[in-house]
């Protein structure tokens, strides 16, 4: 005997969608405010995460996000620049480097429904733009960044 499964509703498949969505925010010490100011224009049900480079570990502070959100600070005075290198994290760098590992381990599947708002500097949000769309072939209509970087083509 066959068993038929009905079509999902229109509903269902909303909330379904709703549910797996996920946001994925960059930000920087300079951009604290674009980034509070997006953070409080999102639903309390959304979820994904939230990282924010700043220079010093004092720099850290309490930053509202919706409940579902995980907000990880990266202090570059606390980290290292490129392995092997003896340099000091340079500005961006953090930021990038737990953005684009995250997102590989993250990303896998591909029914994920990603949003990534990148709002840190132009050095560290080119890397993680160039990750995303080159390695991972995310389309770039799921990533936001300032106009003023150029990175992404201007819609008509």
């Amino acid at each position: 005997m066959t068993t038929i499964t009905p079509a999902r509703s229109a509903r269902a498949q909303r909330r379904a969608e709703r549910m797996s969505a996920q946001h994925l925010v960059v930000a920087d010490e300079n951009s604290l405010l674009e980034l509070e100011t997006f953070l409080a224009t999102l639903p309390l049900c959304a979820s994904g995460r939230v990282f924010i480079e700043v220079a010093e570990p004092g720099d850290i502070g309490i930053i509202s996000a919706p409940a579902r959100m995980t907000v990880t600070w990266l202090a570059r005075s606390s980290r290292s620049g490129a392995p092997g290198s003896g340099r000091s994290c340079a500005q961006g760098a953090a930021m990038s480097r737990a953005t684009c590992a995250w997102a590989d381990e993250m990303l896998c599947e591909e029914d994920t429904h990603i949003n990534v708002t990148l709002l840190g500097g132009y050095l560290g949000t080119a890397d993680i733009v160039d990750h995303l769309t080159e390695k991972l072939a995310m389309p770039v209509d799921k990533i936001s960044v300032p106009a003023r970087f150029g990175l992404l083509p201007v819609a008509n």
